[in-house]
């Protein structure tokens, strides 16, 4: 994980192992962290405990309960098409997202997800923008990049570019390392 806070000129980064139980609680081990203490301490810690906290919050998958989907149409992708919708939040609640996703026709799972956050987590965060791009292992979306773009009512805008790698199933529990960008 890399993040910054291009205002203040600092930055910092994590490579940490992720580990993402069959009912969804994550869990993180550091590995290494380095870099400014601000963006250690209030964009990467506060990233993984608002991830942490998401994975615990039921009821906010993307389905006909929480999204209107509008259809976009087909489109193609490499050797097969993917489905484009958007999605309109049916309230603003915390955890959903105004934007859009593209599907593969083949598999009916998520290639790409990408928009901003209906309502914010904090009263000290503007706007959350993010894109998510997945691949597909075993029947199952897993994501490969996050990159998210966030507006701060104090430090200007923050950036968070994580990108996942060497993803494993071990025993009941999904293996995932988190690396930053080489």
């Amino acid at each position: 994980m890399e993040a910054s806070l291009p205002k203040l000129n600092k930055s910092g980064k994590l490579h940490a192992w992720r580990y993402v139980t069959k009912l969804g609680a994550i869990t993180y081990r550091a590995l290494t962290i380095q870099g400014d203490n601000t963006v250690k301490k209030d964009v990467i810690a506060r990233y993984l405990q608002a991830e942490k906290e998401a994975g615990e919050k039921p009821g906010l998958g993307i389905n006909r309960e929480n999204y209107k989907f509008h259809y976009r149409g087909e489109y193609p992708w490499g050797q097969g098409k993917l489905h484009l919708f958007f999605l309109e939040p049916r309230r603003k609640q915390v955890g959903l997202f105004e934007g859009w996703v593209w599907i593969d026709n083949a598999t009916w799972l998520p290639v790409r997800e990408e928009g901003e956050l209906a309502k914010s987590p904090s009263v000290f965060l503007k706007k959350v923008a993010f894109v998510r791009d997945y691949v597909h292992q075993d029947g199952v979306a897993i994501p490969v990049s996050i990159r998210s773009s966030i507006q701060t009512r104090i430090v200007g805008s923050a950036e968070v570019r994580i990108r996942y790698t060497n993803i494993s199933k071990q025993g009941r529990t999904e293996k995932v390392i988190t690396s930053a960008n080489r």
